[in-house]
């Protein structure tokens, strides 16, 4: 229990599981404000996955750098000056007058997360060095998350309908600087001599490769996929990426170890974690406009809609263990994303005009799959690396999360933005998030038989089913 941690570990617990409710929050607050910051600020679908995307996308571009800068600088000075910067960045939100303004403050905050999130598990590793200890200060972090995320489109309708939009971003001010306050109380450590060096053409090339492709997305419908400017982003795209893993491939203190993909069950792990996050957050960006545009729903009443898709995020996570033991992790990943397919073909139901408790089951099921996924891949992920590189793997699979968040947004907001109706739009979504997540059930079926079929005798493996 947590009376059985030191004072110090308590502090380190109580500051970083702070800043991750907060940082957890923002992925999940601000999409029951979307409809509106839309009035408000006369913003169209593109800007809404501006202002979603700022945010995931700084923070899956800079992820790796922000654990290697801990390592090198402290991870206590770090996530100090990452809360800080966060904290900062919510009050420019909350002041933003206009799109940039609120885009740039938005990929500010996305900068501090990145600095914090790994520091503070590097926090944690540091101050439990008991396996119990240390699994049991992560659990209840983690936990945190999940109920940053459950709480997220509720406490942010709650919010508007109390005061208005601007009130999300304004929350994280005190929140942040308490954590700051009781971050201060920790002691300094010690940088570690023989930390990875930086690999800055590698980050520089991931943040244009990223930004570009999400840029793409998002404006080829509004300018027109024909567009020199989307056709001239589309070839900066190709290019970024192609230098990006050419400097990997050739760096030795590379951001993005190649070598981790050799192994088909780290490359499988990295593609469910980014299928996952690319079918949760695009939906629940999508489930936003639905209730607020087509049903007119306030944003509390959003929020209520969208309660059942969020607490089972928690429940997932926690029984994530116990399914994988019971059902072997290759068998049930393939249910979990056979339950995000059936729940957004039964979505179908709501966008043809059902009652809102038609979509509580589908909402139920799409959370719990959502909430199993992020642990039930990260497990076999890291039982194939070494433990020197379990760090940057599970910076990797971090970052492949958050780079599914944004691409989720802007695929599925460019199919809701295009000039068709919003419930015709909407069906596209839904069969095209079925589709993804068929797709990944194959490739993770793929993935975790490779061991298998090259293994000269057949043997009972729990970890893939």
């Amino acid at each position: 229990m947590i009376a059985d941690l030191s004072p110090q570990t308590r502090r380190i617990l109580a500051a970083t599981s702070v800043s991750y409710f907060i940082v957890i929050l923002d992925t999940s607050i601000v999409n029951v404000a979307l409809e509106r910051i839309s009035t408000a600020l006369a913003m169209p679908i593109a800007g809404l996955q501006w202002v979603t995307n700022a945010y995931t996308l700084v923070f899956a571009a800079l992820l790796l750098t922000g654990g290697t800068l801990g390592d090198r600088l402290g991870a206590r000075n770090v996530y100090l000056a990452g809360l800080t910067l966060f904290t900062l960045a919510s009050a420019l939100c909350g002041v933003a007058a206009n799109l940039p303004m609120l885009v740039v403050a938005r990929a500010v905050q996305g900068i501090g997360a990145a600095m914090l999130v790994p520091c503070s598990l590097k926090l944690i590793n540091q101050a439990c060095p008991s396996p119990d200890a240390r699994a049991r200060a992560i659990g209840l972090w983690v936990g945190c998350g999940g109920v940053a995320m459950a709480a997220g489109p509720i406490f942010g309708g709650m919010l508007i309908h109390l005061l208005d939009w601007r009130s999300i971003f304004f929350v994280n001010v005190p929140v942040g600087m308490c954590g700051v306050a009781m971050t201060c109380r920790v002691a300094r450590d010690i940088p570690a001599g023989s930390a990875r060096r930086f690999d800055p053409l590698g980050q520089l090339a991931a943040i244009v490769a990223l930004a570009t492709l999400i840029g793409v997305l998002i404006e080829g419908g509004p300018l027109g996929w024909r567009s020199p400017i989307v056709l001239a982003g589309l070839a900066a795209t190709v290019c970024a990426w192609a230098a990006f893993f050419t400097i990997e491939s050739r760096s030795p203190d590379a951001m993005l170890p190649l070598s981790l993909f050799r192994s088909g069950v780290f490359s499988g792990s990295a593609f469910v974690s980014m299928a996952s996050a690319f079918v949760f957050y695009g939906l629940l960006f999508v489930a936003s406009l639905y209730y607020q545009r087509v049903r007119a729903y306030s944003p509390l009443s959003t929020g209520l809609a969208l309660l059942p898709m969020t607490t089972m995020v928690a429940a997932g996570g926690v029984l994530s263990n116990r399914l994988a033991r019971v059902g072997g992790s290759r068998v049930s990943m393939c249910a979990a994303f056979g339950l995000y397919a059936a729940g957004a073909l039964a979505l179908m139901a709501l966008v043809a005009g059902a009652p809102n408790w038609a979509a509580v089951a589908p909402l139920l099921a799409i959370g719990l799959a959502a909430g199993y996924v992020t642990p039930a891949a990260t497990a076999p992920a890291l039982s194939t690396v070494e433990h020197r590189h379990a760090g940057v793997a599970a910076g990797v699979l971090n970052s492949a999360r958050q780079s599914g968040s944004a691409l989720g947004v802007a695929v599925f907001g460019s199919v809701i933005g295009a000039s068709m109706p919003f419930t015709a739009a909407m069906r596209g979504v839904l069969y095209g998030a079925a589709a993804m997540a068929i797709v990944a059930a194959w490739v993770w079926w793929k993935a975790t038989a490779l061991p298998r079929r090259r293994a000269e005798r057949p043997r009972a493996d729990s970890s893939y089913g």
